[in-house]
Formats: structure tokens, C-alpha cells, sequence
């Protein structure tokens, strides 16, 4: 939270209110995510043909984006009341089912909002290198949808689990000294890291067996290796790539306005208005369209970065759009 700019546009009282949370919102943006992901394997298993499945994974690549948006959410204690509720939810339906780990994200994450836009930013190499060529977001594009992105996420992902890696989810690759390590350090770290992913994939798997058909788990795995990769990098390139002033609170975050598709495939749970995180990040994301509304009625945005679509974002990351 910057609290000189948040007190010059909302009051103590609104401040209060808008980060009130509501548990029956909790549970029904959990219900949204998991029951747009039972569904798209409905969907998938009455109508099994190549179009429907291609269609099935941009979708669950979205809803994998949500998963970790109820990761996001949670690391925040900004979902639910209750902070064990919070935590469980967190883990077991945000970040475990996308092989993450939501207690270690929190604390990775925390420094995100410390230090955004700065050198010391975990997550600056992610927005870096914006804009660039058309052939180069080509490139970028396809090792996300052919797979080439999320093999290495998820190699990096378990690397971390088993204590060979430090946690990050940036580009940053720091290795975890194993001198002296020993068979039963290893195999402690691992249980306590790598069981909650694991058995979590186990559950997925059992439950399309037993209800569906076990080939539905594939959609899964092949979304976590493409499409959901394709989410986040246009998620992210609109939240902090090709700001103005990388250390200006209101120059160095965007919130960006999304179209019945662009909230399926990259802004679940109103991620997009990210500005409205940033200023004051315990908001529950079902209040921050209200805060939009209240900063945008205040002048905020004379200043404050405003997309009017994903598209446009896209455009100015090959630079075909100005900033």
C-alpha cells in the first residue's frame, strides 16, 4: 500500500469497507473456477472432437490462471475470514492442482509489492524485454503453446519442491547448496514440499477415472504445459511491462479493462485491475471494481495507466500501439 496516494483519493471509511471480506464471495469465486474446470471436462467428454479440445485447453488454461489467481488471493489473506479456511483453500485449490505452493508464494510474492519495478523486483524479469518485434512474440508465443515454457516451469516447480532450488517464479535461478546434504534431509524436505502437489495431481486423476474417463487428465496436464503459460505471460505483460516511470506508483502498474473472453483466458477474478491491487493490496478482488470506480471518479487515471483491452496491450508489446 502507498498510503499518501491511497488517503488523497478514498477515505478512512472506504478504506474499511473495501477491504471487508465476504466469505460467500470466497466461495463463490472458488465455485466459478472449479466448476468452469468440471464443466469445460464435461463438455470435452460428451463431445470429444479436435475442435472442442482445443478450445477446452485455452480454456482450463485460464481457469489454471484462476487457480493461481486463488493462490495470489490467499497469499494476500484476502479470500476468506477465517485464516486457516484461508490457507487451506489457498493450497488445495489454488496452488497445489497447478503444482505450486501458496505459503511459499506468499512470501515470495510480498516482495513483489515491496519492491515493484525496482532492480530488486523478483518478478522484473518477467516484464522486461516489451516491446519487441513481431517475430520475437511469435517466438515467445509458441515455446508457451507448444509446450516449451511450462516443461521448464514445471521442471524449476519440483527442482524447488526437493530443495535443489530456491523459490521463484521469475527468471532468476538460484541453486540450493547440497554439500553435506543427507538421503533423510532430502526425503523430508521433499514430503513436506512435493506431497500436497502430488497428491493433489493423484486426486484429479482419480476423479476423471472414476467418474469420466482417465484420458480427461491429459486436458490437465496439457493446459499446465501450454495455454496456461500463454495466460500468464499476456497477464503479465499487461500489469507492469512498458510502463512509464517503473518507480511511480501510478506510473509503474496498469490496470487493464476486460471483455467477457479476456477474463476467461486472462483476467479470472478481476486480476485486471491491478492498479487497485497495488495501492492497497488487502482488497479482496471482488471489491476492487468498486475501488476502480471510486478512483476513477476521483481522477486517479489522469495519471494512473488505463488499457482498454487486452488486444491493445498486445499491440504495444510488438509496438504497433503507443504507451
Amino acid at each position: 500500500m502507498n498510503p499518501s496516494v491511497v488517503s488523497k483519493y478514498l477515505t478512512p471509511q472506504e478504506r474499511k469497507e473495501l477491504i471487508q471480506k465476504n466469505d460467500w464471495k470466497g466461495v463463490w469465486q472458488v465455485l466459478q473456477t472449479w466448476g468452469g474446470i468440471i464443466a469445460t471436462f464435461t463438455v470435452v467428454y460428451l463431445f470429444p472432437n479436435p475442435l472442442v479440445i482445443l478450445i477446452a485447453l485455452f480454456v482450463l488454461g485460464g481457469q489454471q490462471l484462476a487457480c493461481s489467481i486463488i493462490m495470489h488471493d490467499t497469499g494476500h489473506y484476502a479470500l476468506f475470514k477465517n485464516k486457516k479456511l484461508n490457507d487451506f483453500v489457498g493450497k488445495w485449490l489454488g496452488s497445489y492442482p497447478i503444482m505450486n505452493d501458496m505459503l511459499k508464494y506468499r512470501t515470495y510474492h510480498l516482495e513483489h509489492h515491496l519492491t515493484t519495478g525496482t532492480a530488486e523486483d523478483p518478478d522484473i524479469s518477467l516484464t522486461k524485454g516489451y516491446p519487441t518485434s513481431v517475430a520475437s512474440m511469435l517466438r515467445k508465443l509458441g515455446r508457451d503453446l507448444l509446450g516449451a515454457t511450462g516443461t521448464k516451469s514445471q521442471i524449476g516447480l519440483m527442482s524447488m519442491h526437493l530443495g535443489y532450488l530456491k523459490y521463484s517464479l521469475s527468471k532468476k535461478i538460484e541453486k540450493i547448496n547440497q554439500q553435506d546434504r543427507t538421503w533423510k534431509e532430502f526425503f523430508e524436505v521433499a514430503y513436506h514440499n512435493a506431497t500436497g502437489p502430488i497428491v493433489t495431481q493423484v486426486i484429479l486423476f482419480a476423479l476423471c477415472f472414476f467418474l469420466a474417463s482417465p484420458w480427461l487428465y491429459l486436458l490437465w496436464v496439457g493446459a499446465l504445459l501450454t495455454t496456461f503459460n500463454f495466460s500468464i505471460r499476456i497477464r503479465s505483460m499487461a500489469e507492469h511491462s512498458m510502463v512509464e516511470d517503473t518507480e511511480d506508483v501510478m506510473r509503474n502498474t496498469r490496470t487493464t479493462y476486460a471483455n467477457f473472453l479476456e477474463r476467461i483466458l486472462f483476467a479470472p477474478h478481476h486480476v485486471n485491475y491491478h492498479v487497485e491491487h497495488h495501492l492497497l493490496m488487502s482488497v479482496p478482488s471482488y471489491n476492487l471494481p468498486k475501488m476502480h470506480r471510486l478512483l476513477k471518479e476521483r481522477g486517479f487515471y489522469k495519471k494512473g495507466l488505463l488499457e482498454q483491452g487486452y488486444w491493445d496491450i498486445v499491440m504495444m508489446a510488438i509496438g504497433r500501439k503507443s504507451l
